[in-house]
């Protein structure tokens, strides 16, 4: 059973949860699809985001963020980099580390629910609803890693 109560953490990490859009035939296809999250108050798009606690790695932050803010269960990936960027509300700057989640499951129910929406895009769409340079940039390497897979994998066959 999940725990339902948001934690808080120290530094950040941020995840990009990410499927195989299902066909009409409900085959797993090759079209990708990234989940965004809007703010908690509601104006912006980004992936889930926070800080990682003494008692886990912040691989596992990165899974435990996802599932509190999006609702998503899946496989912490190999990280996509780290990032510095400027804090908004606090003018410091931050670290912040990016890793994939291979989405393998979507809950009803999850602790933000209800002050988050979730919503799957394309990538081109969810580059564009991100405000961020450096979000943006992450998707980028995702997007160019999980083709270059795809592409091994079909030369393979």
């Amino acid at each position: 059973m999940a725990c339902l109560v948001a934690r808080t953490g120290r530094e950040l990490q941020r995840c990009i949860p990410y499927r195989y859009k299902n066909g009409i035939d409900g085959t797993v296809g090759n079209e990708l699809e990234f989940l965004v999250i809007t703010s908690q108050k509601g104006n912006a798009f980004m992936f889930p985001k926070g800080g990682w606690e003494l008692d886990e790695s912040v691989e596992e932050a990165a899974s435990r963020e996802s599932l509190e803010e999006a609702g998503v269960l899946g496989n912490v990936e190999c990280q996509l980099g780290q990032w510095s960027f400027m804090s908004k509300s606090h003018d410091t700057y931050y670290e912040g580390y990016m890793f994939p989640l291979f989405v393998k499951e979507q809950l009803d129910l999850w602790p933000e629910k209800n002050v988050r929406q979730r919503i799957w895009m394309t990538a081109a769409k969810a580059r564009e609803a991100c405000q961020h340079w450096w979000m943006k940039e992450a998707l980028d390497i995702l997007v160019e890693r999980l083709t270059s897979e795809q592409k091994q994998k079909d030369e393979e066959v």
